[in-house]
């Protein structure tokens, strides 16, 4: 029999693409947490950015309706159930003031895959995205994936982590394609005033760039802090904005998968294209889940914000009580992000981290506490905790860390 010969490298098993691609830290950080829970251990986790409340039993009735539906067993559009389409429309209007067409949105397997969606619709190879940090570690892969570059910005706590237009006009070059706007973020929990936005907004239009801005924390805001829309408060920039959301964090819906983007139609005819190419359709019971979210009344939603606000303040208030941790009180999302620079180089229980890993790594060895450190959003030196989940739990963890450092 002859043989067969290729010209295969034999090291190269996985493309270049994918190899190049890290795992996601935060959900690397959950499942270590969740693992060592497994084998006995007592954890506190503050790494997944998920709520601990259940999702509304309104919605979860609405899916198990939808199962039982045989017309639910089917294929239907890629773009998403036309119903699920326009209410999504109506909702974004009611809760931002950005009006759109049914036509204008795609409903996608997650926030996560809008994002991804978002700019592979947009970027060519070479165009740069200016991200700001920190960054949710999903946004600069997503932008290598779609063959973009990221064009990454340093914002500080003097700033409370917002970027400014002079910081954005000194990275612009003739290849920026794409500004990133998250407000409120993640991981830092900033949200930026109507008018820090509307500069923005206005600096993107004047030199034709265009906006990605993730609305998923839109409704957990706190204190005098408000969400505001960009392409609310800049209409003009809506034939060069894509709004990515989704139903996750304002209707602890983690784990149904269910987001959406809304653009310009022409570039949703593309996206929408890709995505029948793709996945096809989102599950038809997590979409008729999703249907009974966007079109019902916010009072669930109130209860969690004013339950994470209560717990954002009681954490802000702990870590600022540890010394060698310095925080900003969190103005939206659910997330504390403090600088615990001063605890890298010092003793604690015997041992000394040279960085916010090792800290991570030490503190979930040592007092069973699991965080997110900053190098995965791209600020080392700083570390993400998580306050959606239960007071007790959180006193414990807070606790814990406390007498570990102060030990």
């Amino acid at each position: 029999m002859a043989s067969v010969t290729t010209h295969q490298n034999p090291k190269n098993r996985v493309s270049a693409r994918l190899s190049a691609i890290a795992e996601s830290a935060t959900l690397a950080v959950d499942a270590k947490a969740k693992a060592l829970k497994a084998k006995g251990e007592n954890v506190i986790g503050f790494g997944a950015g998920e709520p601990d409340f259940p999702t509304p039993e309104r919605i979860v009735e609405a899916a198990v309706r939808a199962a039982r539906d045989p017309k639910f067993h089917r294929y239907t559009p890629a773009a998403g159930l036309p119903e699920l389409r326009e209410a999504i429309a109506v909702k974004t209007k009611r809760d931002s003031g950005f009006v759109c067409d049914a036509s204008q949105v795609l409903v996608t397997n997650g926030g996560k895959h809008a994002v991804f969606v978002a700019f592979a619709a947009l970027c060519d190879p070479g165009d740069e995205v200016i991200i700001p940090a920190p960054y949710w570690t999903t946004y600069p892969e997503a932008v290598a994936l779609a063959d973009g570059v990221s064009v990454i910005v340093d914002t500080t706590e003097e700033t409370e982590f917002k970027v400014t237009v002079e910081q954005l006009e000194k990275v612009r070059t003739a290849r920026t394609k794409v500004l990133l706007f998250v407000s409120p973020d993640n991981p830092s929990g900033a949200v930026y005033t109507p008018e820090e936005t509307i500069a923005i907004g206005k600096w993107a239009v004047e030199h034709g760039i265009w906006v990605i801005t993730d609305e998923i924390y839109e409704h957990l805001t706190y204190g005098k802090h408000k969400f505001s829309s960009l392409p609310t408060l800049v209409p003009e920039i809506a034939d060069k904005c894509i709004i990515v959301n989704g139903v996750a964090k304002t209707y602890a819906m983690t784990g149904w998968r269910v987001g959406w983007m809304i653009g310009p139609k022409d570039v949703m005819k593309a996206a929408i294209n890709f995505q029948s190419h793709t996945t096809s359709n989102v599950s038809n019971v997590a979409q008729m889940a999703a249907l009974e979210a966007v079109s019902g009344d916010l009072s669930a939603v109130e209860m969690m914000r004013e339950a994470f606000s209560r717990r954002g303040t009681l954490m802000h208030n702990m870590l600022s009580a540890i010394p060698g941790i310095t925080c900003m009180e969190p103005q939206g999302a659910f997330y504390c992000f403090p600088n615990v620079r001063g605890l890298l180089g010092k003793s604690l229980g015997g041992e000394i981290a040279t960085d916010s890993m090792q800290l991570a790594d030490l503190v979930l060895d040592r007092a069973k506490v699991a965080f997110v450190p900053g190098e995965a959003f791209g600020a080392p030196g700083f570390a993400r905790f998580s306050f959606a989940l239960g007071d007790a739990d959180l006193k414990e963890g807070m606790d814990r860390l406390a007498a570990f450092v102060m030990g």
